[in-house]
């Protein structure tokens, strides 16, 4: 039998202490530039801070919550057909989901600093509003629409 990966295990972030933000940092970072992606999301978190007046990782894992999807399709074969399949969404894909959905919005927009964007998008979220929570309410549409085809879930 083969082994199975195992991720190696995640530092919490030096500033926040929270495995969360060194996770989201991991997503932000391109081509191993670590610290530059920690100074986007500090100055992001710090935008935050001065805006709502509240603890930005506070607003953070609360945007994260919001955007997080409860159900996806996932495509599965059935007989030479491939069906759209409503499932629930477990803890761990939640996180990713929303994680790589909030990274994907605010990296489409232009025209302002990354970390100018990120702190908007976050705010927005928050508040159940912004395109990354529009792609979450997409995704849960979709699902219900195929609704039908609940019954081949495995």
């Amino acid at each position: 039998m083969s082994q199975k990966y195992k991720p190696s295990k995640i530092e919490p972030d030096p500033f926040y202490n929270d495995i969360l933000v060194a996770k989201f940092i991991n997503q932000i970072m391109q081509k191993g530039k670590k610290n530059l992606a920690r100074k986007i999301v500090y100055g992001a978190f710090e935008m935050i801070k001065k805006q709502a007046n509240k603890d930005p990782i506070e607003i953070f894992k609360k945007a994260l919550e919001k955007i997080g999807p409860s159900i996806e399709v996932r495509p599965q074969r059935v007989g030479g057909a491939t069906y759209q399949v409503p499932r629930d969404v477990k803890g761990k894909r939640k996180i990713s989901l929303a994680i790589r959905w909030l990274i994907g919005t605010v990296k489409t927009k232009k025209g302002k600093p990354m970390q100018e964007k990120l702190s908007q998008e976050i705010i927005l979220a928050a508040k159940n509003e912004g395109e990354a929570v529009k792609k979450r309410i997409n995704v849960e549409k979709m699902a219900m629409a195929n609704q039908a085809f609940a019954y081949l879930a495995k």
